[in-house]
């Protein structure tokens, strides 16, 4: 199978066939060596200082050799108050320092055009340096990302101030990725966690980061997989990413973290109508929150449901079956346990080799979200579409064209002057 057929065979590339060959007379796609071609199949074993190079046209694609614009050369462009800038940050972010490492993230969260370039800098010299750490530790992964998951009021923000504080008294370093939703009316966001996990944030080996979703489908940012990165590169080994509320978009989720946690009340009505089927298939762990006081039979009760519901469920790991547990951050009790299972779970996964498997499909899975989201904003912004999108979504709103047809009618457009 070449590979133009492999490309053909995702989504987004049916999309970025549409433009012409004079936009991408210098993409380049780079593939690092070792790294996986879509389906498994293994790219060419490159030079030390090139990568293979594949040009869209109409007749297909074309290949060559092309330097990469390493993290060196890049630094090169920079202007000289950027470079001491990003030095600072790199190498206070390495030492553990706390300030660099949120001016680091409020950088790569940031929507402007220069500084959106300088932050893709700092993060290829931190994966580079990540990658230099995982190779001093045998390959294993230098920290466990959990993501955290449930309806509002399940207790997520007091189960992890006590989870967290346990952790950094048994010396892990705990970060904490506090998703809030944005307004959809004013687009503000209340970036509440922290008054919420009032010890944990005066802890010195904790780092709390509220950020807000942006209207991003998922419940989390654009940005979450950068942060994550930052933190890791930071020192912090257990990462814990808070996320909005459950739906069907929380699969983003689970596309970057090594264990899906679900946390439910203990109250809350027919429970198993109440959480998609989806998200219950995607949890390595469901915990019932609150189980102390007069909800102890309630989260018995809810427990014993949950169990066997899971049963019915399809294995997705050859050595995992998702467990259910109840815990009580108020007493803390199943909190100690808690953690026994998620370490129980890393070292199967990791003996397995099922979790290096997993974080190299997240790999992939980020990068075509983020050309499917800049494919979009490219889409917006273009000078054939801008000013028709307008026009054509009153038409859509009148009932005088259907939606089907205003968005063939932009793309049209848009591939007519791309």
């Amino acid at each position: 199978m070449n590979a133009s057929s492999l490309l053909l065979q995702f989504p987004p590339y049916r999309f970025l066939k549409t433009i012409r060959k004079s936009s991408l007379n210098s993409f380049c796609l780079r593939f690092l060596p070792g790294s996986a071609f879509p389906y498994g199949q293994q790219a060419d074993l490159l030079q030390p200082h090139f990568v293979r190079r594949m040009m869209v046209s109409s007749k297909g694609l074309k290949t060559g050799w092309c330097c990469p614009a390493t993290a060196e050369k890049q630094m090169q462009e920079l202007s000289a108050k950027e470079q001491r800038i990003l030095d600072k940050l790199y190498n206070g972010l390495v030492r553990g320092q706390r300030a660099c490492l949120a001016e680091a993230i409020t950088l790569v969260e940031s929507t402007h055009s220069r500084k959106k370039e300088i932050a893709q800098v700092l993060l290829q010299k931190v994966l580079s340096y990540h990658r230099e750490q995982e190779q001093l530790n045998k390959g294993k992964p230098l920290a466990f990302r959990v993501g955290l998951s449930g309806p509002p009021g399940a207790g997520k923000s007091t189960f992890i101030e006590c989870f967290g504080k346990m952790l950094t008294e048994r010396g892990h370093k705990v970060s904490v990725l506090a998703v809030d939703p944005s307004s959809s009316t004013s687009g503000g966001s209340l970036l509440g966690d922290k008054t919420r996990m009032t010890e944990l944030s005066r802890d010195m080996n904790a780092y709390i980061r509220p950020s807000p979703t942006r209207g991003t489908l998922g419940g989390v940012t654009r940005t979450t997989n950068e942060v994550i990165l930052l933190c890791e590169g930071g020192g912090y080994d257990i990462v814990l990413i808070e996320t909005v509320g459950v739906g069907q978009s929380e699969f983003a989720v689970a596309d970057m973290v090594d264990m899906f946690v679900l946390l439910l009340p203990p109250a809350g009505g027919d429970e198993l109508q109440g959480i998609k089927r989806g998200i219950i298939e995607m949890a390595d762990l469901v915990a019932v929150t609150k189980a102390d006081g007069d909800l102890i039979v309630p989260a018995r009760r809810i427990q014993a449901e949950y169990v066997s519901a899971l049963k019915l469920l399809r294995k997705r790991s050859k050595v995992w079956s998702p467990k259910v547990m109840r815990i009580s951050a108020r007493t803390g009790e199943g909190i100690s346990d808690m953690w026994d299972k998620m370490t129980e779970f890393r070292d199967l996964m990791l003996a397995g080799g099922e979790l290096i498997t997993k974080r190299r499909r997240q790999q992939k899975v980020w990068m075509w979200n983020v050309i499917q989201e800049n494919m979009l904003d490219h889409f917006r912004s273009h000078s054939a579409v801008r000013d028709q999108i307008p026009l054509l979504e009153e038409k859509v709103v009148s009932g005088l064209l259907s939606p089907g047809l205003a968005a063939d009618l932009l793309l049209k457009a848009f591939q007519g002057r791309a």
